[in-house]
């Protein structure tokens, strides 16, 4: 998945989803806590795979991802491509009206507006992309 997107949540806590990322997210999809304090979008198959390395982890390791189990909202867009955020997640991302929805390879993210633009100022620099190019051997 990739772009960006701007959008609003309206006063009930929906959201739209651009069509772009619908279409790649399939008819359902799962929205969870994701790092950042952002939230994290999975299609059914990336959160199939995603609650399958989950399993094989030890107990003792899963412990720590509870919450994530826990606050994970399975979505279905409505006929105007709206999904419902539940609370919680709205709040653990400080999402207010103004977001950004961006593709992230195999999920998509949901941000506050003003935290993503200060993320971007300072991520999003020739020195950085060179730095994250050769780290991954490109």
């Amino acid at each position: 998945m990739t772009g960006q997107y701007q959008h609003t949540i309206d006063a009930k806590g929906r959201l739209f989803i651009p069509a772009k990322l619908r279409e790649e997210l399939g008819d359902t999809f799962y929205v969870t806590m994701g790092m950042d304090s952002c939230l994290s979008i999975y299609s059914d198959a990336s959160w199939a795979r995603f609650t399958e390395k989950f399993e094989s982890l030890p107990y003792t390791k899963t412990k720590a991802m509870r919450p994530l189990f826990a606050n994970a909202a399975k979505c279905e867009p409505d006929a105007q491509g709206r999904i419902v955020l539940p609370q919680k997640l709205r709040a653990y991302a400080h999402l207010e009206k103004d977001v950004v929805v961006i593709g992230v390879s195999n999920r998509a993210e949901i941000w506050n507006a003003e935290k993503w633009a200060e993320i971007e100022a300072e991520e999003l620099n020739p020195e950085n992309l060179a730095a994250v190019m050769e780290e991954l051997g490109f």
